[in-house]
């Protein structure tokens, strides 16, 4: 079982060793959005919300993450260590 907190690190190293940028999403005004956006070379942009494993979004969170995803970004919900790197292999 993986933390919220050991998950948001790895993704966050992991981002910074492609020579990319993994900026914090504070939901000050926007109630529900994703926890971090992921930029990486060559103009890849994905978004990451990240749970302990196990959890699933709230429906505020699942309602933006379908605006996010409806507007052509992609949007995972990742709870692994695992399922992080499924998620980076795609960008590989």
């Amino acid at each position: 079982m993986d933390s919220e907190k050991v998950i948001e690190a790895t993704l966050r190293n992991t981002i910074k060793a492609k020579n990319g940028w993994c900026i914090k999403l504070e939901a000050n005004f926007i109630s529900g959005l994703p926890d971090r956006m992921c930029l990486l070379p060559n103009g890849v942009i994905f978004f990451a919300e990240l749970k302990s494993t196990g959890k699933k979004p709230t429906k505020i969170q699942s309602l933006v993450h379908r605006r996010l995803s409806k507007l052509g970004f992609k949007i995972y919900v990742i709870d692994s260590i695992e399922e992080l790197k499924k998620v980076i292999r795609i960008y590989e």
